[in-house]
């Protein structure tokens, strides 16, 4: 091949995506930033159903509750209401696991 068909190392430069700092090429780059969002939101709502599962905001729905249906309610303490609840499922075991 003579000089004039051969492609340079300049130009395969050229062609090549350029890469930041970090050294990944911008498409690279972006398909990474988006599959770290996917994952973030799939850990995010994992940990939301886990603690819906376990009851987790249970406390703050029935407090939230108290206040806007039954204004004139005393709104027990967050310990007193796990008292209550578990008092309650001991005295009527049912939809249960355990």
């Amino acid at each position: 091949m003579t000089a004039d068909t051969e492609p340079s190392a300049v130009e395969d430069r050229e062609q090549a995506p350029t890469a930041g700092r970090d050294g990944w090429s911008r498409p690279v780059r972006a398909r990474l930033q988006a599959a770290a969002g996917a994952c973030g939101t799939a850990v995010r709502a994992s940990i939301w159903w886990f603690d819906s599962i376990l009851g987790g905001r249970d406390y703050q729905r029935y407090a939230e509750h108290l206040r806007r249906r039954h204004p004139g309610c005393e709104i027990p303490s967050e310990r007193e209401y796990w008292r209550q609840r578990y008092a309650e499922a001991d005295r009527n075991p049912t939809n249960r696991c355990c």
